[in-house]
């Protein structure tokens, strides 16, 4: 027997609506959106960070005298900011250039149309993730004088 159209039941279309500020803290990010946002934080660093890349590669190529004061200020300090602090500006520096690297290979990767599905997409946003932290903690240990 064939049933007309209405009595077939109808389905309820997905409603999409943005969220409150309020929800920021309970929403679930996928892996792609959080790879995005430190994508755009890691660029904004790198920028804002430039006057102090600008100031280790002067100080490090300038002369024997002002490399081994560049030494010295990661290891004692310069006044009164102690040497520890540039080394976590310099491991901030070092993460957002190996964020940046990665996510923007892979940004790369899904433009040749590889990876467009959407777990391919969720997939290599979690590759991007933890190649990025492994690498920073490499770079940290050796930073840290770890070995």
């Amino acid at each position: 027997m064939v049933t007309s159209l209405k009595e077939q039941p109808l389905k309820r279309q997905q409603v999409y609506r943005n969220i409150h500020v309020t929800q920021l803290v309970s929403y679930r990010l996928p892996p792609a959106g959080w790879v995005s946002i430190l994508h755009r934080i890691s660029g904004a660093i790198m920028f804002l960070l430039l006057p102090f890349v600008i100031w280790m590669l002067d100080t490090s190529l300038s002369s024997e005298v002002t490399y081994s004061s560049f030494t010295s200020a990661f290891v004692a300090g310069v006044g009164f900011v102690p040497g520890w602090f540039f080394k976590l500006v310099a491991l901030v520096l070092i993460w957002s250039y190996l964020h940046h690297f990665i996510a923007g290979m892979r940004h790369l990767w899904m433009d040749v149309d590889h990876g467009a599905t959407n777990n391919a997409g969720r997939g290599s946003a979690k590759v991007v993730l933890v190649i990025s932290i492994v690498l920073t903690i490499v770079c940290a240990a050796k930073l840290f004088g770890l070995y």
